[in-house]
């Protein structure tokens, strides 16, 4: 009987060094798809000056991304379970790449948003299928939970190693090699994927849901859009509120329309598992603070304390090792202390980091700042892993591209909201001297 719940028999025949070379090319693929949520960063005062952007545009640039990487992650997941999850993957990774060269050259702040959500619908392919594709190769729970500790720790430490890679390439090339350097990587790993990565789908053939999709991309966005636009136009603009009570009524009736349908794209059921719904919500509050507290403290090292884009993505680097080492470890601890010991103590940490960020002020220097960053880096790498996995492990394999889908959703949307909701309360006092790091004007002095 579990023969036939299996999507692709030829993966559970892989040698181990298969498997590892087909997990070398997902997590890689991964690595350059998530450091493109926070690589931008470190160029948004290079945007500024070279296209004239204004604060509402760069958040607009950082979120079309994000914005579409969440929206239509769904998408992408019961795709890659109805067509296959490698067909997807390489799909995906192409329109990575088409999109990256569509912003390395783009002259102007319409043709940069566009680019960049191309490149955030082709993210949206690849992340899921990576995690499904992994579910599928690893199928042991012990594999399983090391394979996708690997693959945590890559989604988290892209994020974390976004800004020092964008002060290097800064540093040396011109601004649009942030988004060039993608190329030769998309290329290479499409190729490798072709050789090595195993192909598998549902075994049962599931229609589309085309009303769930556009319910969930509609909703999504006039509820960004309402953050977004707040400072700007304030919290009680008539604009503001019927864009955000009209994208809540989307979403509701997303979740109504998901209820009924019989090919949801969004799994409903497991989120009466307080193991799944736990799970999801720690993955997205973790990745939250992360790519909010980045997207403010990449401009407050080089606007208030006036490091170079190098130096300032130098001094985010503890935050990256942090993530690289707490991700694989958190694992461990999971079978030792459980997932729920190791999830709360995460979430604390990240608590207490922003705590301590958020009393830094720029006469405090970065040595203040920098035990804030470490505990962000500890209780991000230690929650996703052992989150995932709890996820994972309450799904039926057959469904791995949604229920990833679902998992990949909460990083998406919690580091959308994240941008979003830090960057709308620094707003209209970007201009002006403002003293706290914490959630406002950042972009305020120079040296």
């Amino acid at each position: 009987m579990g023969i036939r719940r299996i999507t692709c028999p030829e993966s559970g025949l892989l040698s181990a060094r298969r498997r590892a070379c087909a997990l070398a090319v997902l997590c890689v693929s991964l690595l350059v798809v998530s450091l493109d949520n926070t690589i931008l960063n470190i160029a948004l005062p290079a945007l500024v000056v070279q296209l004239h952007a204004t604060s509402t545009q760069l958040q607009w640039i950082v979120d079309a991304y994000a914005v579409v990487f969440g929206g239509l992650l769904l998408v992408a997941g019961s795709l890659g379970d109805r067509i296959g999850r490698k067909r997807v993957f390489l799909a995906g990774l192409l329109g990575f790449g088409a999109g990256s060269a569509g912003s390395a050259f783009a002259t102007g702040v319409d043709a940069q948003v566009v680019s960049r959500a191309v490149m955030g619908l082709g993210a949206a392919a690849v992340m899921p299928a990576t995690l499904s594709i992994i579910m599928d190769l690893f199928r042991d729970d012990r594999g399983r939970a090391r394979a996708i500790g690997l693959w945590s720790a890559t989604s988290g430490l892209g994020i974390a190693i976004g800004p020092i890679a964008g002060g290097w390439l800064l540093a040396r090339f011109w601004w649009g090699s942030v988004f060039f350097v993608n190329i030769p990587f998309v290329v290479l790993g499409a190729v490798a994927a072709l050789a090595l990565v195993p192909e598998s789908r549902d075994t049962e053939r599931r229609r589309l849901d085309p009303v769930g999709a556009a319910a969930s991309v509609a909703g999504l966005s006039g509820l960004l859009w309402a953050v977004i636009e707040s400072p700007q136009q304030g919290w009680h603009s008539p604009m503001v509120l019927g864009a955000g009570t009209a994208a809540l009524a989307v979403l509701g009736f997303f979740v109504f329309w998901e209820r009924r349908t019989a090919s949801p794209m969004l799994v409903l059921d497991p989120f009466g598992d307080r193991r799944f719904s736990v799970s999801v919500t720690a993955v997205a509050f973790a990745v939250f603070v992360l790519m909010g507290t980045m997207f403010l403290l990449t401009q407050y090292l080089q606007f208030a304390l006036g490091y170079s884009p190098m130096a300032a993505g130098l001094r985010i680097l503890p935050v990256a090792g942090v993530v690289a080492v707490a991700a694989p470890a958190s694992t461990a601890l999971d079978r030792w202390f459980g997932t729920k010991a190791v999830v709360a103590s995460a979430l604390a940490c990240l608590a207490g980091g922003l705590w301590v960020l958020a009393g830094t002020t720029p006469g405090d220097g970065f040595a203040h700042a920098l035990p804030g960053l470490l505990l962000l880096g500890l209780g991000a790498g230690s929650a996703i892993a052992p989150a995932t996995a709890a996820m994972a492990a309450t799904l039926p394999r057959d469904r791995a591209g949604v229920g990833s889908a679902t998992n990949g959703s909460a990083l998406q949307i919690g580091g959308a909201l994240g941008v979003a909701v830090f960057g709308s309360l620094r707003g209209p006092r970007a201009v002006r001297p403002v003293p706290r790091l914490g959630l406002v004007g950042v972009t305020t002095r120079r040296r």
